[in-house]
């Protein structure tokens, strides 16, 4: 274990030759995962990874360098060689460190190496028999848990001094449904910021059936029809559309390379007044939850968008650095091996004042979304395509029927401007998110929302300038 001490005279190597900020991660990261396919355990992993990275910045240059040596010999090693890459700038920069405490808190009740590989697997084969036994029309499915035990250290020439433990648990079930040459699948995750006790939470039989459930209520669901309508986004479809079509595009570097639709817009207003965008670490147990950033930064709530008007970004250290400013905490990074960039943590869209049951009924003809799949968007510009793993038509009101096949089409800031009403309800979702070849867990959410007009793709047939109509209450 290297002291305070050591890490000081690391520091203070990488700078040795110049830059305006140093810094030092370690981590030490345990991962399990179990998977389960073609009805038996397809695979236990386990594994420990090692290491720490070093990173100078000058400017607004950067350079990094990652080693599975963590001892001081190997730490110093790392240190000059990016104290080379820096330039030739000396500065007397003097700090000593101090260790920051967290605003927030989590507490890990069951954490993942006290549970017995035989109880993780008995939970995986159990959701799977499960998920099989729901309908027979269930023909494959597939069942996997995970958990993550990681500690970092953190220092850096600010004098700021972290330690940190975080524990994840993850878990997912896939399901595809076959029927008379169609096939439809259905899939379901949950996950946080805790051990195991996420399963005093969620039953994974429960899960199971759900994602099963979806796969048989889309092999019985009509195509899809197509055309302009109005939709309406329940809770449960989580935050897909707001985390894609918006919330990368809030995110600090792709702002300053003129990347973001969202760019040089901060002041304007870029939703309708009943919408406010939140990006917050500090939530309990949510996936994409922390202490820390993966640069010593204390976890934040952030309000990105208030009442429609786009009030920040999210900024990591370099980026808030270009414009000399405090960075919001979104410094997150994959492994020790990575260098730290702006990243999205848990990001909502806020709940507003609407009976979501009143949404519905609000709908003279339109779509109902209760589940979004996959999709794509062009952060430059806000276009989108998103993909409906679970539709229902909505007429007179009243929900009706299952569709399948429905993709939505836009454009983010677009449709962030016309929603008029937000319900008082919220959902979450979790996911891995990608950026720049990194992956970082995540939670987005939204409240059922009624968006007037957007397009639907299908395969079914429009009902015509009917399904444009928008029932007042």
């Amino acid at each position: 274990m290297l002291s305070r001490d050591d890490l000081q005279d690391v520091l203070r190597q990488a700078i040795a030759n110049g830059g305006d900020f140093a810094d030092i991660f370690i981590e030490r990261k345990k991962t399990t995962g179990i998977g389960c396919e073609d009805d038996k355990i397809e695979r236990i992993n386990s594994g420990i990874d090692v290491g720490a990275g070093i990173r100078v910045i000058s400017g607004e240059a950067t350079a990094y360098a990652y080693t599975n040596d963590i001892s001081r010999e190997g730490l110093m090693k790392a240190a000059k060689i990016v104290s080379h890459a820096a330039g030739e700038n000396k500065r007397d920069i003097t700090f000593n460190l101090t260790e920051v405490k967290p605003v927030v808190d989590f507490e890990f009740q069951k954490m993942p190496d006290t549970v017995p590989t035989d109880d993780k697997v008995a939970l995986v084969l159990q959701a799977n028999k499960t998920a099989r036994e729901y309908d027979k029309r269930i023909k494959q499915v597939a069942v996997g848990v995970g958990d993550v035990m990681q500690q970092v250290t953190i220092a850096n020439t600010l004098g700021n001094y972290v330690e940190d433990e975080r524990v994840r648990t993850r878990f997912m079930i896939n399901t595809v449904g076959a029927s008379e040459g169609v096939i439809q699948t259905g899939y379901n995750a949950v996950g946080g910021l805790v051990g195991y006790e996420l399963f005093d939470e969620f039953n994974p039989e429960d899960v199971a059936r759900e994602a099963a459930g979806r796969a048989i209520k889309m092999l019985e669901a009509q195509p899809a029809p197509a055309g302009k309508m109005p939709v309406v986004m329940a809770a449960e479809a989580g935050g897909t559309m707001v985390h894609e079509a918006c919330g990368h595009g809030l995110e600090a570097d792709l702002v300053q390379k003129r990347l973001s639709v969202y760019a040089n817009k901060k002041g304007e207003q870029v939703a309708a007044d009943i919408v406010t965008v939140i990006d917050d670490a500090t939530i309990k147990n949510k996936y994409g939850s922390f202490r820390f950033d993966d640069e010593g930064e204390k976890g934040q709530k952030t309000v990105l968008i208030k009442d429609g008007e786009l009030v920040e970004y999210m900024y990591d250290r370099l980026t808030a650095m270009k414009e000399k400013r405090e960075s919001t905490g979104n410094g997150r990074r994959e492994s020790y091996q990575d260098k730290p960039i702006p990243r999205m943590t848990n990001t909502y869209i806020a709940p507003g004042k609407d009976d979501p049951e009143k949404i519905i009924k609000s709908i003279e003809n339109g779509l109902l979304v209760k589940k979004m799949g996959g999709g794509q968007v062009n952060t430059t510009n806000g276009d989108f395509v998103f993909d409906v793993a679970e539709g229902y038509l909505i007429r007179d009101g009243q929900v009706v029927s299952p569709v399948r096949g429905a993709t939505l089409t836009g454009n983010g800031p677009e449709v962030l401007k016309i929603v008029d009403m937000v319900g008082n309800d919220l959902g979450y979702t979790i996911g891995t998110c990608g950026k720049d070849g990194q992956g970082v867990p995540v939670s987005d959410a939204q409240p059922t929302m009624r968006i007037p007009e957007i397009v639907v793709g299908g395969t079914g047939v429009s009902d015509g300038p009917t399904i444009r109509r928008i029932r007042r209450i």
